[in-house]
This record gives structure tokens, sequence and C-alpha cells, in this order.
């Protein structure tokens, strides 16, 4: 088989099973983590973890900004099939070809900076550009099928990953808190929850074992934690139980 054959059907076959990354990644990382605590190699500092967790609210910034612009039908969180009904070429898209997925980077590199470890970040630099780059092309091959010299127009103008000038082309959509609130209100969720479970693990073993002597700033992730559960867990019923994150074209 040809390797632009492979290459596709590598993409689809990734694209489609693209939400089980983050729990491979998460395991190692996890893993990791209480290894370099239980054999003593792991400085926990505060400022540091807070850092991490800023490096991946960009990258649910990143996303936000995405998702706010975008109409219906386009930078979907779909997994079955691709899915396009026009081609997004201002917002972010005029900055990056794949910005929700540059987005997915900062976050998750936010939660793989906590480990401290080179050698587990260039891991994970390695797996995401292997396991991405299949998807991307994947993705600007159905684009090009679709929609011919009008993608290839803006592809030819516009990086694939990495912004290397801003020229910011301003939407013609309204920026739509509620299409944001709707389709993004989770990766805030799962990001709390996240950074509360590496505050969480590191609390215990560094308390031999206390599983609920937690210190401020443990107490502080815990509320937090608790917090963004109940405003999601409301946003989610007010999804699906009514139209009131509806928005026309989104």
């Amino acid at each position: 088989m040809a390797l632009i054959e492979t290459f596709r059907r590598q993409g689809d076959f990734l694209f489609r099973n693209r939400s089980y990354l983050p729990v491979v990644l998460i395991f190692a990382g996890i893993g990791y983590y209480v290894y370099l605590h239980l054999t003593d190699q792991y400085s926990y500092n505060a400022n540091y973890f807070i850092s991490c967790f800023l490096v991946s609210f960009i990258g649910l910034a990143i996303r936000v900004v995405t998702i706010g612009y975008t109409p219906k039908n386009t930078s979907g969180r779909n997994t079955k099939e691709q899915v396009a009904d026009t081609v997004n070429t201002s917002g972010m898209y005029s900055l990056v070809r794949h910005p929700l997925y540059l987005g997915n980077f900062f976050m998750w590199f936010g939660l793989v900076l906590l480990t401290q470890s080179i050698w587990f970040v260039v891991f994970f630099v390695l797996i995401y550009w292997l396991y991405y780059e299949r998807i991307m092309y994947a993705e600007e091959c159905f684009l090009r099928n679709k929609f011919g010299s009008e993608y290839l127009s803006w592809a030819d103008s516009v990086p694939a990953f990495i912004p290397h000038r801003f020229r910011w082309h301003s939407p013609n959509l309204h920026f739509s808190i509620r299409n944001v609130v709707k389709r993004e209100s989770i990766g805030l969720f799962k990001l709390v929850l996240m950074f509360f479970v590496f505050q969480y693990i590191h609390e215990v073993i560094a308390s031999k074992g206390k599983l609920y002597e937690l210190s401020p700033w443990g107490k502080g992730w815990f509320i937090a934690f608790v917090a963004i559960g109940v405003i999601y867990l409301v946003l989610r019923t007010i999804r699906k139980k009514t139209r009131l994150l509806e928005v026309d074209g989104r």
C-alpha cells in the first residue's frame, strides 16, 4: 500500500479513537509521578504547580477562543467521521490550521511538566507529534477533497500547528459564550480534576498515607474541584434538558 494511503488510514483510525490517547498519557504520567515520589526524586513546589496549571489553562483558552467563533458542524468533538460544512479561515484559524490540537497540546503539556522530568516531556512531545500528525493529515485530506482550491489557497498561507506570524482575521460571527459553555465546560472540569488528582497524590505520599489530611493547597484544589464539578453537572443538565445553550448556526 502506498505511504499516502497508509497515512490516511492511520489518521482516520486515530481520529476515531483520539479520545483514548489522553487516558494512556494520564496513567503513564500518574505512574511516573508516583514513582518519582516514592524514590525521593521529586521536589514539590506550589508555585511551580500553579505555573503548570497556567500552561494548561493557556491551552484551554486557545480552545475557547477557537470554539467561540466557529459555526455549526465545524471544530467539533465528533469521532465517528470527519465533518465540515465550511472551511474555517478566520479567528484562530487565521493563525494556524489546527488550533484545537494546539490547545490540546498545551493542556496536556502543563500536566506533563508536573513530572519535572525532561525525558518524560520529550516522550510526550514525540508521542503527541506522531499521533496528531496522522490525524491532521487525514483531516486535511478530507478538507482538500471536499473544498478543493478554497482549502488549498488558505492552507498555503497558514501554518499547520506553530504560528510564525500574527495576522488575525476577525471572524464574521460574534463570539458565543453559550457555545463555549456548551462545548468546553467539560474541558475545564477535566483540567481541574487532573490537577487535583496530582496534588492529592503528592499529599498522600508526603504524609505517609494519610488520606484525609490535606494541606491548605490541597484543600484549595479540592474546593476548586468540587465547585467546578457542581457547575459542570448543572451545565450538563441544562444542555441535555433545555435549549438555553443552543445558538442558531452554532
